[in-house]
């Protein structure tokens, strides 16, 4: 593939450079350089296909990075990264030391503020464009939030703020009709209407050419123009809703247009005024089996440009195999209900949602909504499993202790991408959960190792516990090892080693079981015996610190943050209880971590089975 213009492009001026007949080659040539590379490195292909030329009119019509652009989730600034300079190492896409998936500051000057999670990109542009008018600098600030995003609670108190102010906010909307999943709520509805309803947008138009092509007339024909405009509006369409914001409204327009779209963000420019452009987009546009299924392109592993197979088939894992379970469940349990933020199929829900329509919910990128919904749910009786990403969770952290964990309501948490999460990186982390949820009373903690533990763990969550339960597993499948436990008890499980005198104890939970285990099995083959117990409940009840107080060396190994850590409160238990031995702990530590795979981070942290084996070692 031969770039002829992309070639020339090595920072946004480029970009301003070209000849307005370059600017839709130069957007085919970077369309087809992201498939090509997304075919290798995987990423987010469908989102990013869909803004290219956004992305070129952006930069042809702003000036970053003094114009602050701020992509909303950040998924989709592919081709911005091409264009600020980056383009020579975007095949290090979401690989260790490599490009991330999202903007970060970090990387890049015209990163102008971090992203990873929806709707918060218009409460940052907010902030950023106060800040520039407060300090008397110039320079505009634009949020580009997708049309799913909507569906979040700080995409409004972003639009509630912004109109009160003079300042200088472009506010572009990615209309694909489509997030991760069908899009939901009143707004996409409305937005709908927009589309189909395009008479009095050009009639608005009209207006303002003649009113601004007439010479000087006196005030008074000129406040009947501005009334007449008015009442043309409220007569066609009763105005739109993001004027009532304070905001001017400009579309729709063709988001595949590269010369429309920079006229009017010109005119946007131009204005100096909050303005909302709303921009019509094709989700996966220029590749066919992403514009034919965009949802199940919306995140791709490595696949076959050709054929568009690969994507996303693997063998059963914990999300899939969580909504099998739940489906059975709520055939023989009517009162049983699941949410959903905008994640049905990723989370394995889609079976419910076909069984059992009245009794799924999605609603939409808005995780607190999700967890107080299910709070009021369980006040009227019924028993709602809360589908979410561990990274996620972290923006219902108030839900789950003000509306749900005071009144000891019961309600499920279904914690999907538990641990680290690979190449999304450290905005998609999800390292956190065990330690923000155990801070909380009337809140229970399982941690399944594998399928069948889920099965276990999701029952006794349901009806064997009381309060806030959540059920926490990683992303992908379980390592297969070798299982040395009955699983008949869920809280804990022992394993004594075939030695004799074993004064050393592994204590972990979840995915890590696996590299415990490996870890083990080769200090057996140099007869060095060490006992391991796994936690289920991760709960340091009594039974569980008399049995680990029988040791002398005792090594907590965990896929989380160190504070407030689970081997943290175990430390705590253990010194009140008068514990005698060695204490020894391995976590995440306390930083963020990058994009890399599963398997680079485990081995940078020392929490792979051979990094594993030595410690263990060391200690003994």
């Amino acid at each position: 593939m031969e770039n002829k213009i992309l070639k020339k492009i090595d920072s946004p001026q480029d970009v301003k450079n070209l000849s307005v007949s370059e600017l839709e080659p130069l957007c085919d040539e970077i369309r087809e350089t992201l498939i090509e590379i997304l075919s290798k490195n995987g990423g987010h292909l469908s989102s990013n296909l869909g803004v290219v030329e956004l992305s070129v009119a952006l930069h042809r019509v702003f000036e970053s990075p003094k114009d602050q652009i701020v992509w909303d989730v950040g998924h989709q600034s592919y081709t911005h990264k091409i264009l600020t300079g980056r383009k020579e190492r975007l095949n290090t896409l979401r690989t260790k030391n490599g490009l991330s998936g999202f903007p970060t500051p970090k990387e890049s000057e015209h990163d102008a503020f971090a992203t990873g999670h929806s709707s918060t990109s218009l409460a940052a542009a907010f902030g950023l464009a106060r800040a520039k008018t407060i300090a008397g600098e110039d320079g505009h600030v634009v949020a580009v939030v997708g049309d799913g995003a909507a569906s979040g609670g700080m995409f409004y108190e972003g639009l509630n703020n912004i109109g009160r102010y003079h300042d200088r906010p472009v506010v572009i909307l990615n209309d694909n009709k489509v997030s991760i999943s069908k899009n939901i709520g009143g707004v996409a509805k409305y937005l709908s209407e927009i589309r189909v309803r395009p008479k009095y947008f050009k009639a608005k138009d009209k207006i303002e050419r003649f009113i601004t092509e007439l010479p000087f007339i006196g005030k008074w024909l000129r406040r009947r123009i501005i009334r007449s405009k008015s009442m043309l509006k409220y007569a066609l369409y009763h105005s739109t809703w993001f004027e009532e914001f304070g905001f001017t409204y400009l579309g729709p327009v063709d988001g595949h247009d590269v010369n429309s779209l920079c006229e009017v963000l010109e005119r946007a420019k131009f204005l100096n005024k909050p303005v909302f452009v709303h921009v019509e987009t094709v989700k996966g546009k220029g590749y066919k089996y992403a514009e034919e299924n965009p949802g199940a392109y919306h995140g791709v592993s490595c696949f076959d440009i050709q054929k568009g197979n690969g994507v996303n088939i693997t063998s059963e894992g914990f999300s899939e195999a969580f909504g099998k379970i739940l489906t059975r469940l709520g055939k023989e349990d009517a009162s049983i209900c699941a949410i959903s933020p905008a994640m049905k199929y990723a989370s394995g829900l889609n079976l419910f949602a076909t069984e059992y329509p009245r009794r799924f919910i999605d609603v939409g990128i808005a995780e607190p909504l999700a967890v107080t919904c299910a709070a009021g749910m369980a006040k009227n009786g019924l028993v709602p499993v809360v589908a979410i990403y561990s990274t996620f969770l972290q923006r219902s952290y108030d839900q789950v202790l003000h509306d749900a964990a005071i009144d000891n309501l019961h309600i499920v948490l279904a914690v999907d991408r538990a641990g680290i999460v690979g190449a999304d990186g450290e905005t998609h982390q999800g390292i956190y959960d065990v330690a923000f949820l155990s801070t909380i009373p009337n809140v229970t903690i399982y941690s399944p190792s594998n399928i069948t533990e889920l099965e276990l763990c999701l029952n006794m969550a349901i009806y064997d516990e009381k309060g806030v339960v959540a059920v926490r597993y990683p992303k992908g499948c379980p390592e297969t090892v070798a299982e040395r436990f009955d699983l008949s008890d869920t809280e804990k499980t022992l394993y004594k080693s075939r030695k004799d005198s074993v004064s050393c104890l592994v204590i972990t939970y979840g995915r890590e079981y696996a590299q415990c285990v490996k870890a083990i099995e080769m200090l057996e083959q140099e007869n060095i015996g060490i006992d391991i117990l796994k936690l289920v409940k991760l709960e340091a009840s009594a039974d569980v610190i008399d049995i680990i107080n029988k040791y002398d060396n005792v090594i907590f190994i965990e896929e989380g943050v160190e504070r407030g850590s689970v081997s943290e409160l175990f430390g705590s238990e253990l010194v009140k209880s008068g514990f005698k031995g060695k204490y020894t702990t391995r976590t995440l530590g306390n930083g963020f971590i990058s994009h890399q795979t599963v398997n680079e981070a485990l081995e940078e942290y020392k929490l792979d089975s051979k990094n594993i084996y030595k410690i263990i070692k060391e200690t003994i």
